[in-house]
């Protein structure tokens, strides 16, 4: 199952930890047959929020909400378990200096997809 671990550091705290700890963990991650996919995101004021309300779109500056930690990057992983993913995501070096928030990944009802492109 895959696992979603999303890095959130606080504004201060985004060049805590070094570019290469972080790629040697991924290194790490790679050859134990865990890692999906990982990068690390620019500041939060390059951020974009895009919304739509009644047909209209609307573009927001910055993030959805307002928050002490920002989404700072993330790794996708591989994991038999929630535990397995703790575990891993417990290694991430930016867990020292901020949280990491881990979450399955949902996978999305084919069947659901097709009937509402259908109505649309």
């Amino acid at each position: 199952m895959n696992y979603l671990c999303l890095v959130y550091l606080a504004q201060d705290k985004l060049n805590a930890c070094p570019d290469n700890v972080c790629h040697a963990y991924g290194e790490e991650l790679r050859a134990s047959g865990h890692h999906v996919a990982s990068q690390a995101l620019q500041p939060i004021d390059t951020a974009t929020t895009v919304r739509i309300r009644n047909g209209q779109m609307t573009l927001t500056d910055g993030p959805f909400a307002e928050t002490k930690e920002q989404l700072a990057g993330f790794y996708m992983i591989e994991a038999k378990d929630l535990n397995e993913a703790i575990h891993w995501a417990s290694k991430i070096p930016p867990a020292r200096f901020g949280s990491i928030e881990v979450r399955p990944v949902r996978q999305l009802d084919i069947a659901d997809v097709t009937s509402n492109a259908k109505e649309t």
